[in-house]
């Protein structure tokens, strides 16, 4: 018997994942598990909770200082977390 058109598993889940829809959901969810690895464990230690909804990503902190030194390094933050993931998912942070 001949192997035809064989996938790697990741293939296959990319794949499933276009077909049904979810592929940007997967994404922004890896965005938001990356905050930790992309702004280091000082800053993580002030995050209080953070989610993702249509692109916005919710960081709420502990610190008024920290929040307003995050708020005007916005953009190079949500450049680093697009591109840790590889794709531009991320298109804003709001900082609570």
């Amino acid at each position: 018997m001949k192997k035809t058109n064989a996938m790697s598993i990741g293939e296959i889940i990319n794949k499933y994942l276009k077909e049904e829809h979810i592929d940007g959901q997967f994404n922004e969810q890896q965005a938001c598990s990356l905050w930790p690895q992309v702004v280091g464990p000082a800053i993580n230690r002030y995050t209080v909770n953070r989610w993702v909804k249509d692109g916005v990503l919710h960081i709420q902190l502990s610190s008024a200082t920290l929040r307003n030194e995050l708020t005007m390094n916005r953009s190079i933050i949500i450049k680093n977390l697009n591109d840790a993931v590889g794709k531009p998912v991320i298109k804003e942070i709001i900082f609570y």
